[in-house]
């Protein structure tokens, strides 16, 4: 529908607008907009949208999507106005983007926007943020300290009594998928099994650098830093109060909201910190940070499996050797080590293949995962905070993730039973 459509008096009164430079740039909006209001929903442009505010056919407006792309994050301030002018006469904004950075988000979700939605749009996303608009008074404007309300609910069931799954993630240089795996891993694990999931627990190590919070759109909490700062201190139930839930199924320990010295923290701090979370949770992923630490030895020696992803270039292959004689050197653990391929050749790539046989063989280790690249949905499934079960459930990298969940589901249920 186009403005001149929604002048006409036969059609139902307007519940919804599209907003955006060129709507047919955006077809499966126009199909989830048909789908969730029939002809109740018009289309209007960017230069158009603030006068319609103030004509009668705009009286029972409830929201307006407000889609933009890549080509419009040079419009911020027309984008902001257009927002601050639907919050001044009560109508919700929908933020529908595709390819937009995350610092164009952040603006406009701070400008008022009740809801985002990644484009394209995840099946059923539309409806169910429309019907958050109507159920919930401030979605986005809600403070943070009050968002882990989602995180009681693995809460509830902690007698302590779990001997949990403890798999730990390692990228032995920059750019390797470590946290891309991690949070895929945790998620995948997390609803795995609809009638029974496990608990999972994602506990973020990296810091100061650490991005789970930013790859689930969480907050960061004044808790975390003050629950390392005394660990001896630390109960369960601080524990569990320390973490944010995500989505009702995962929780997640994240990074401190601020920059904090490596050394901030002990061996024994870690101990404590996993021991408690092995204890609550049937799965606990850590995200490692790059670098080597006191406190690594903690983690590979209660870790069921280490994961160390790597890439095939020489940078990797360097940082493998010095890792194996480091741990060598400390006589630690090294047969807990899982090496990990990232961005791994293609079945149809005989001399990438080849490369990654000599690559294994030179460093004397053998890569049991190999990850295909994902691509660019990867990285705009980062930006909007979701994983890639939700975001891009079809790519190549979510595939091989879940397959590597299942086995690790499948591989701990039969040890539970034999035990």
């Amino acid at each position: 529908m186009t403005t001149a459509d929604i002048q006409q008096s036969g059609l139902p009164a307007l519940k919804a607008c599209t907003v955006s430079r060129d709507v047919q740039e955006f077809d499966l909006l126009i199909e989830d907009m048909e789908a969730a209001l029939g002809e109740a929903w018009g289309d209007l442009g960017f230069d158009e949208v603030r006068a319609f505010f103030d004509q009668p056919e705009a009286d029972e407006l409830e929201f307006i999507a407000l889609a933009i792309d890549a080509e419009d994050e040079d419009k911020l301030a027309l984008l902001s106005s257009i927002i601050e002018t639907a919050k001044a006469r009560d109508i919700k904004v929908i933020l529908i983007a595709d390819d937009v950075t995350p610092a164009s988000l952040h603006q406009l979700l701070r400008d008022g926007a009740d809801e985002f939605v990644p484009y394209p749009l995840p099946e059923g996303e539309l409806h169910a943020a429309i019907e958050r608009l109507h159920t919930a008074p401030e979605p986005v404007a809600t403070p943070q300290i009050e968002q882990p309300a989602a995180a009681p609910a693995p809460a509830v069931a902690s007698p302590g009594t779990k001997d949990g799954v403890l798999l730990a993630v390692h990228g032995l240089a920059g750019g390797t998928g470590a946290t891309t795996m991690a949070v895929n891993l945790a998620w995948e694990l997390a609803t795995i099994d609809k009638k029974n999931p496990p608990k999972v627990c994602l506990i973020d190590l990296d810091l100061q650098f650490g991005s789970v919070a930013t790859y689930l759109d969480l907050p960061r909490l004044e808790p975390i830093f003050e629950l390392w700062s005394d660990t001896e201190a630390m109960d369960a139930d601080m524990f569990m109060h320390a973490m944010v839930g995500y989505e009702d199924q995962l929780s997640v320990f994240t990074a401190p909201s601020e920059l904090i010295p490596l050394d901030l923290i002990t061996s024994d701090d870690v101990n404590r910190v996993l021991t408690i979370a092995r204890t609550q949770f049937d799965y606990v992923i850590v995200d490692m940070p790059k670098t080597l630490v006191q406190w690594t030895e903690p983690v590979l020696r209660q870790a069921h499996v280490y994961f160390a992803p790597v890439e095939l270039d020489m940078r990797s292959a360097q940082n493998t050797l010095r890792l194996k004689r480091a741990l060598l050197a400390e006589d630690m653990p090294l047969e807990k080590l899982r090496y990990v391929l990232n961005r791994a050749p293609k079945f149809t790539d005989l001399n990438g293949k080849a490369r990654v046989k000599r690559l294994a063989e030179s460093l004397d280790i053998k890569i049991e995962v190999q990850l295909p690249d994902g691509g660019k949905p990867v990285t705009q499934g980062a930006d909007h905070g979701l994983p890639l079960a939700s975001s891009a459930s079809k790519n190549p990298l979510r595939k091989e993730i879940a397959k590597l969940a299942a086995e690790l589901h499948a591989l701990g249920q039969s040890d539970a039973q034999a035990a």
